[in-house]
């Protein structure tokens, strides 16, 4: 368990925050650049000094202000992976590799080397030296490096920013194998939604200086305060399903979501498989009526669970579709001529097409 309750000043910006993590999984500080994400992490691990608060790591307590505690350091067991991979450009990956393990206490290994190469996919590139490496490459050495430190809790400070989007894509599978297979505690920092969307166990929501929304992924995605951060486009849902069964006629998967089902595009899916699927609020069509007749493949049964102001023209409404949420965007005069009010019955049309980049697989899928 990780419990972080912090304040820090420096210059006009006050940092001022509170979360807590479980002894697994990756948790996400999400939020705008300068809201306060990477002076948290350096908080946490101690390169920067609390002016109030406490850390604890399992049953240990790193910093507390009212004691006075304050653990250096070379002490917390912490590892760190910078925005810039900082290799020593002298030694091979391999040499890089066991630079960490060396360092590590002998009595706390969790983690061996011939784990951390074939987990990040490192065997090919162990003779190299940095300069011969891409930027995706170096990222995948700089984690393997951190993690041979055997650390009780790993930072990641934005490990994909920088990146072009195809040595970003390379580089997710291994963070989310690293999620799943690492028994410690992972703090993530990023600004880019769809990273979180793929990666997270648990969001902190950040926005200035505090924590204004924290909780899972599917509960987080549906907060108002998201809006501000992502923009009106990016908003909607995030539900998570089973794949009950592939069409190898239609080259598509039915997933399991709340009572319904969603049909999605099949490539490398697998029965039994969970995915998350981002649902937008732009892309969802309502009908107060079961639907006949159309091509949408997509229609989920549900009830309106809250309306709220959207802009001056539209509305977003939160629909119970069963177990899970989903919400839609609508047109004022839409809503009214509907008749659209909370408790109301409605269907949720969802076309194939529109999903198509927005399904991934689920933490432990």
């Amino acid at each position: 368990m990780l419990s972080v309750r912090l304040k820090k000043r420096q210059g006009a910006f006050e940092l001022n925050i509170a979360f807590e993590s479980t002894a697994s999984g990756l948790v996400a500080l999400f939020g705008r650049s300068g809201c306060g994400k990477t002076t948290t992490v350096n908080l946490i691990a101690g390169l920067l000094r609390p002016d109030e608060g406490s850390i604890r790591l399992g049953d240990q307590v790193l910093y507390d202000s009212d004691t006075g505690i304050n653990v250096p350091v070379e002490h917390r067991r912490i590892g760190y992976m910078f925005q810039e991979p900082r290799l020593f450009p002298h030694l091979s990956v391999l040499g890089n590799l066991r630079y960490g393990d060396k360092r590590a206490p002998r009595a706390a290994r969790h983690i061996e080397l011939d784990e951390v190469v074939e987990l990040l996919g490192l065997a090919p590139l162990v003779g190299r030296r940095a300069w011969q490496l891409s930027g995706g490459e170096k990222r995948r050495v700089a984690l393997g490096r951190a993690l041979l430190s055997q650390p009780r809790l790993l930072l990641l400070d934005e490990p994909l920013a920088a990146l072009d989007a195809a040595r970003r894509e390379e580089l997710m599978p291994y963070l989310a194998r690293l999620r799943d297979r690492l028994s410690i505690p992972v703090i993530y920092v990023s600004h880019e939604f769809d990273e979180v969307l793929r990666l997270a166990t648990h969001v902190v929501l950040l926005d200035a200086g505090s924590v204004v929304a924290q909780g899972d992924v599917a509960s987080v995605s549906r907060r108002p305060e998201l809006r501000a951060i992502v923009g009106p486009e990016a908003i909607g849902a995030v539900v998570e399903g089973e794949i009950e069964a592939l069409d190898a006629t239609s080259g598509l998967a039915r997933v399991r979501v709340g009572e319904g089902s969603l049909s999605i595009e099949a490539e490398g899916a697998r029965v039994g498989q969970r995915v998350r699927v981002q649902l937008l609020a732009r892309e969802l069509i309502l009908a107060v009526e079961p639907p006949r007749g159309l091509s949408v493949r997509n229609c989920l049964r549900g009830s309106v669970r809250s309306i709220a102001p959207d802009d001056a023209r539209s509305e977003l409404l939160e629909i119970d579709i069963g177990g899970a949420s989903v919400v839609a965007r609508v047109t004022t005069a839409a809503s009214a001529e509907l008749a659209l009010s909370v408790g109301r019955t409605v269907w949720v049309l969802v076309k194939t097409v529109s999903l198509r980049g927005r399904v991934y697989q689920a933490v432990g899928g």
